[in-house]
């Protein structure tokens, strides 16, 4: 009787993780890419990063010390956010794109909703598609060239990304029927789209424009690596969205008619290794069911190939990771396992 046992819900498996640790090993993942980012950009972009961090921290002590709540900026959670923002802006935005948009984050994409664990959308990728629907010109103009490279990874063509090259190339090439008496410059973006194709060293490596965070595959993959390791995320997600962007673009993103795109380079190319493994794999935004997380991938796949074959922008990783994440309570519901004991 003088034992006291404890009464509770389920579920009673306990661990030693715990949010800071959590938080604490992602950061960890995202050293390599930060300095990857360090590396190629120079050290402007360790600028950018801090400035996005201590927006975000400040936002989040701020707010929680004047709505009277817990001061919870130890977690490390404010940090990750201020670090995914900072991956997600060109390192030769002015100072103050990434504390707007980190401090919109946390302000409007977490704090409302209750803190971390109760918000709807990736807060960092909320804070990217504020800052790109107020300043568009910021963040899809890249001017710094990365070391050992060029801003699309062909040697003769400096002014655009790879993605950027790649649908103004196929754009060119669609409407040439409207360009007859411009024969070289279909010509042209053909050889283009045939460089971008050759350039897949540089894209693994990172010797390509983009922001900061998403130029390096090989660096993005360590740290995904060791977040797998640890589990802290798991394979369905990155898998079934890597895999559908690959089909797709296969079947859809050729200049040649169906079957003829190139699936290495759409994912190698933008930021879908960063999105993937990063931001849809995010324990508050992503399905809890192992059927809603192969679906949640592969409706980002879609929405991604359909903004950069068809949308406006070359890149889609953001805004479908976003719209799909406002789908997650449907798929959680409707992807549910059978309870223990029933027939149906």
């Amino acid at each position: 009787m003088e034992k006291k046992f404890l009464v509770s819900a389920s579920p009673h498996i306990t661990h030693q993780d715990t949010i800071p640790r959590i938080m604490c090993g992602v950061i960890i993942s995202l050293v390599p890419a930060i300095a990857g980012s360090v590396y190629f950009f120079g050290v402007r972009a360790v600028w950018v990063l801090l400035f996005a961090i201590v927006s975000a921290v400040a936002t989040e002590a701020l707010l929680q010390f004047l709505t009277k709540k817990p001061i919870t900026v130890k977690d490390g959670s404010a940090i990750v956010t201020g670090i995914l923002l900072g991956f997600n802006v060109p390192v030769e935005v002015p100072w103050w794109i990434p504390v707007i948009g980190s401090a919109f984050a946390i302000a409007i994409g977490k704090i409302p909703f209750g803190g971390l664990g109760f918000n709807p959308m990736n807060p960092a990728l909320l804070g990217r598609a504020f800052l790109l629907a107020s300043w568009p010109t910021r963040l899809t103009i890249f001017q710094t060239i990365p070391r050992g490279g060029t801003l699309s990874g062909i040697d003769v063509i400096t002014n655009a990304t790879p993605l950027n090259v790649f649908k103004i190339s196929k754009d060119i090439i669609a409407n040439q029927a409207d360009l007859a008496m411009q024969t070289e410059k279909v010509t042209q973006a053909t050889r283009a789209i045939d460089q971008l194709y050759d350039s897949y060293a540089k894209l693994f490596w990172g010797n390509v424009g983009g922001c900061l965070g998403e130029t390096s595959a090989f660096l993005l993959l360590l740290g995904a690596v060791y977040l797998i390791y640890k589990r802290y995320i798991g394979l369905r997600i990155p898998l079934s969205y890597i895999g559908t962007v690959a089909l797709l673009s296969w079947i859809f993103g050729g200049t040649e008619g169906l079957f003829s795109g190139d699936p290495i380079f759409h994912v190698l190319a933008g930021g879908l290794i960063l999105g993937a493994f990063f931001m849809a794999t995010d324990m508050v935004t992503s399905p809890v069911t192992s059927n809603g997380r192969i679906y949640f991938g592969v409706g980002c796949g879609i929405l991604t190939v359909l903004i950069r074959l068809v949308g406006g922008y070359p890149e889609g990783v953001s805004y479908s990771i976003l719209l799909m994440n406002l789908t997650v309570p449907l798929l959680d519901r409707f992807t549910k396992p059978k309870t223990f004991g029933k027939m149906k």
